[in-house]
């Protein structure tokens, strides 16, 4: 597999897709579903995010554990971007969602079971940074982070998937009863256009990655020469 991909179809494609995307999300008709109406538009902007996260992050486990199978630099790089990139879509997710959740809610932040494991597991995932910043020997650096890497990510997991559906929540991915993802919720129409927003959000995220990425690799050969 190669350190970034370099065929240029799936940026157009990712690019036309969040053109469809905004221009569908804005337009389109959507299910008129009490207290969340309009908003119910954000799904194809605040889900995506957390897909594009989730998405980098297994990315950024499967580097890390490349890295610590073969000792090879660039395996840290591409898993330190990708968590970087995957984080920050992972703020974006969690501000699309207080804004949704200040409309739906009645407030921002009510410290449902969803955005407190939310800001728990951006938390971990910041102290990932934190240490990598901390340890000045390049490859201690490297062997310390990516095992944290992979603690992160299975803590990242328990905290996203697993505890908000063991306890009652107003999120429609927690426990409770909130509506947006069922069959009769989210229409034909709407996944005509969230579905395209998932693959253009991850390809977007994608490409980030691997602008950093290239990047970082370019001034790692410069530093060796």
């Amino acid at each position: 597999m190669n350190f970034y991909l370099k065929h240029n179809w799936w940026k157009y494609l990712s690019v036309g897709l969040l053109i469809y995307t905004i221009i569908g999300g804005l337009l389109l008709p959507v299910p008129q579903l009490g207290i969340i109406n309009e908003t119910i538009r954000n799904v194809y902007f605040h889900v995506p995010m957390w897909f594009t996260m989730t998405f980098l992050m297994v990315v950024s486990l499967w580097y890390s554990i490349k890295y610590l199978r073969t000792f090879d630099r660039r395996y840290d790089i591409m898993a330190a971007e990708s968590a970087n990139v995957g984080l920050w879509f992972g703020v974006l997710g969690l501000l699309t969602g207080m804004v949704w959740a200040h409309y739906a809610w009645g407030k921002a932040w009510s410290n449902d079971p969803r955005q407190t494991t939310a800001a728990m597991f951006m938390l971990i995932y910041l102290a990932y940074f934190v240490l990598r910043g901390a340890i000045e020997e390049e490859d201690k650096r490297a062997k310390v982070s990516g095992v944290y890497n992979i603690f992160a990510f299975f803590a990242y997991v328990p905290l996203t998937y697993i505890i908000p559906r063991l306890v009652d929540s107003l999120h429609p991915a927690g426990g409770g009863d909130s509506p947006v993802f069922n069959r009769d919720d989210m229409d034909a129409g709407m996944r005509m256009v969230f579905y395209p927003a998932a693959i253009g959000w991850i390809f977007f995220g994608m490409w980030i990655m691997s602008l950093r990425a290239r990047f970082k690799l370019l001034r790692m050969k410069r530093l060796e020469m």
